[in-house]
């Protein structure tokens, strides 16, 4: 059975070339995509170029596990390095946001992930591109959760961004 999967992808190092290529990855690979518009956002928790930030969705019969794992090699391919710390700048960052409506544990990540509600440059794309789609923690449409979402100290920037 296809279940509706949420990602959130940025990057901060050559952003524009990164993301397309992360985009056109994800085609190649899942089919169809829903794409929100493109953010730009200051680094959150360190000093670093800005970033460019969007939201992602595609239906897929893969298990989390094993979407998780398709993130990764993206990353790695796109020269994203894993050195422990939590905020630096990044060639790539993939977050698998949701897993349909499920609540789960992918090692140390929690699905639905809580940047979800945490982050604008994650609840603001994510409203634009499946508004009416519940949380399937808080019950709420991700249209509502944006609505009272307080964005005064996270700015984002819409970029007029083009895929190909």
């Amino acid at each position: 059975m296809s279940v509706r999967i949420w990602l959130s992808l940025g990057s901060n190092i050559e952003r524009e070339r990164n993301i397309r290529s992360a985009v056109a990855a994800l085609q190649r690979r899942y089919g169809q995509l829903r794409l929100s518009p493109v953010y730009e956002s200051a680094a959150v928790g360190f000093e670093g170029d800005p970033f460019f930030n969007l939201v992602v969705g595609f239906d897929s019969e893969l298990s989390a596990p094993e979407i998780a794992a398709d993130l990764r090699r993206i990353e790695a391919l796109h020269g994203r390095e894993r050195t422990g710390e939590r905020y630096h700048s990044r060639t790539l960052d993939i977050d698998l946001l949701t897993y349909g409506n499920q609540q789960l544990k992918i090692g140390d990540i929690h699905l639905p992930r809580d940047e979800i509600t945490r982050y604008a440059f994650v609840l603001r794309p994510l409203a634009q591109v499946a508004p009416g789609e519940i949380h399937p923690l808080t019950g709420k449409s991700y249209r509502q959760l944006w609505d009272e979402f307080d964005d005064s100290e996270q700015a984002l920037w819409p970029v007029e961004f083009a895929f190909e």
